[in-house]
């Protein structure tokens, strides 16, 4: 495909993994029937991340050409796994979508041919989409709010969901600002969308999904541990990006 000099030829997707061994293998397989109808040269890595149950017994017998699997012993969180998955990917487009498939790999042709109609640098898959088809709880609808418009002042990011698990880039966005990121696990997406639109990356664009979350409880203690340490990793973010101008360097 070519539009303004941009062209692909070959695709990647990211899977970070983390006890995820009922539904693994059904999700891979979900995943490659996605990838596979988009009729360009692919792979898709698995990154487990900790070998603590036997999500990794299971994955490793998908291991072939186009389905390739690196795990490590202790859990190191979904940052690390992603910039692991993503530095080892030789896709002209790289993306990481989350395991679990609460958000559908179907659309993944959709934010593709976003990515080639807009040239663009970015595509992050977005709950605020117009076309998107969504479901999931209030709470996290306010949450969501909330975070966004503290993004917006603090980064000046003007993409509208910024925490959905499914993002797109051009390869040599991912060479350019992965190997600077430093954030593991909470705030690992603000970080990888403020540092590419620091670098001169400005063309982030989103692109529609459509999700189905599936988490219907909810551990109040567990919910305001996340809460703290994504505002906690955030302002890092900002600390490093906008006063030690860290990522620059």
């Amino acid at each position: 495909m070519l539009v303004d000099n941009f062209q692909f030829n070959f695709v990647s997707i990211v899977v970070p993994t983390y006890k995820q061994s009922r539904t693994i293998i059904k999700d891979i397989k979900n995943l490659e029937e996605s990838v596979k109808s988009l009729g360009t040269e692919y792979e898709i890595i698995i990154i487990v991340d900790g070998i603590v149950d036997s999500t990794y017994t299971k994955v490793k017998k998908l291991a072939s050409h186009t389905i390739r699997v690196i795990a490590y012993k202790e859990n190191q969180g979904k940052g690390h796994a992603v910039r692991t998955g993503m530095l080892e990917a030789k896709g002209d487009v790289i993306g990481f979508m989350d395991a679990g498939m609460d958000i559908d790999p179907g659309g993944l042709a959709m934010l593709l041919n976003h990515m080639v109609w807009y040239n663009a640098d970015i595509i992050v898959g977005s709950k605020l989409h117009p076309v998107s088809q969504v479901n999931y709880p209030l709470w996290r609808k306010i949450l969501s709010w909330g975070y966004r418009v503290m993004i917006y002042f603090m980064f000046g990011l003007k993409v509208r969901d910024t925490q959905v698990g499914l993002k797109l880039f051009k390869k040599k966005v991912v060479k350019d600002v992965f190997p600077r990121l430093l954030v593991k696990k909470f705030a690992f997406d603000i970080e990888v969308l403020a540092v590419a639109y620091a670098l001169g990356y400005k063309r982030i664009y989103d692109g529609p999904i459509k999700l189905d979350f599936r988490v219907n409880t909810i551990n109040v203690n567990s919910m305001f541990s996340v809460i703290f340490w994504m505002l906690w990793d955030t302002a890092a973010v900002f600390y490093r990006l906008k006063i030690l101008h860290y990522y620059k360097k």
